[in-house]
């Protein structure tokens, strides 16, 4: 709708002119109308935890008592995901909850390339790594400073890296664990904030294992300035950036020792990996980085 005519719409609900407002979910957009007492949310499992409490919060902004009314098709029908999203609506409910949706809601959907891949907003035009590298320079260029440019990796290699709500079962101490482990930049590092979680908590499990190994993964692309990292059915494409410090040579020579290499006339390296292997494709992409870097 055009602006002046969606104006005319709102002011006719807010004035009492209107006893029904159907629209998108435009309406989650802070919008304070204490008349408001009835909202119903069409096909509520096709939309996100943090979304659905912005939108259950544009009701009962007054002393009066209100409803709000989630449609979804048959629970048989409904992902996991969806299911939890909805529970996790119906639990927190008290006053100030709207951090442990938004807590909840990170851990569901992941948070920037080193724990998902799905952003919203202008994070996701952009990547969440880059997103905050952009603020980070910003905030240098006022303050007068020189802006050193960071090249940051992306690696999509499609396995679980996460921690389990089962293992870890406060939402804000997996927050906490995230953070330390997205700077681990070290075996040794990674080593230690095993044993650490192993000693408070018990033996890592196989999704968590692979969120260290994927910290480590991931320092060392950004030390070879590589861009990304793509897994494509059973090979793994790496791109690296225009600035790399290897060398084609280095490229040529490693590639006349292993049969399950190849660079395409774009600049990109592919590898072959086998299922069932040791390591994965992580492991696939560490021998390979390992052996550039030496």
């Amino acid at each position: 709708m055009p602006e002046s005519d969606l104006e005319k719409v709102m002011l006719k609900f807010i004035r009492d002119e209107a006893d029904v407002l159907v629209s998108t979910t435009i309406i989650e957009n802070g919008l304070d109308i204490p008349r408001a007492n009835t909202i119903l949310v069409n096909r509520a499992d096709r939309m996100g935890l943090s979304e659905l409490y912005q939108l259950r919060g544009r009701v009962g902004r007054s002393n009066q008592r209100a409803y709000a009314y989630l449609l979804v098709p048959t629970e048989g029908t409904l992902t996991s995901i969806a299911r939890q999203r909805l529970a996790a609506l119906m639990e927190f409910s008290d006053l100030g909850a709207g951090f442990r949706i938004a807590a909840l809601d990170l851990e569901l959907r992941g948070a920037g390339n080193l724990l998902g891949r799905e952003q919203h907003g202008h994070i996701e035009a952009v990547g969440f790594d880059m997103y905050v590298q952009m603020m980070e320079r910003a905030v240098s260029e006022r303050k007068g400073e020189a802006v050193t440019l960071e090249r940051r990796a992306t690696l999509n290699l499609g396995q679980d890296i996460r921690i389990p709500s089962e293992y870890i079962e406060n939402e804000n101490l997996r927050l906490r664990i995230y953070k330390r482990i997205a700077s681990v930049t070290s075996d040794v590092e990674r080593d230690e904030v095993s044993h650490e979680l192993e000693d408070r908590f018990g033996p890592p499990p196989p999704a968590l294992a692979n969120l260290l190994d994927y910290a480590v993964l991931k320092a060392l692309a950004e030390k070879l300035l590589v861009a990304t990292v793509d897994r494509r059915g059973d090979q793994v494409a790496i791109k690296f950036y225009e600035d790399t410090p290897l060398g084609p040579e280095r490229l040529v020579k490693l590639m006349r020792t292993r049969r399950d290499m190849r660079l395409d006339p774009t600049g990109v390296l592919w590898i072959g990996w086998k299922s069932g292997k040791a390591g994965g494709p992580m492991g696939a992409v560490r021998n390979v980085l390992l052996q550039l870097q030496s």
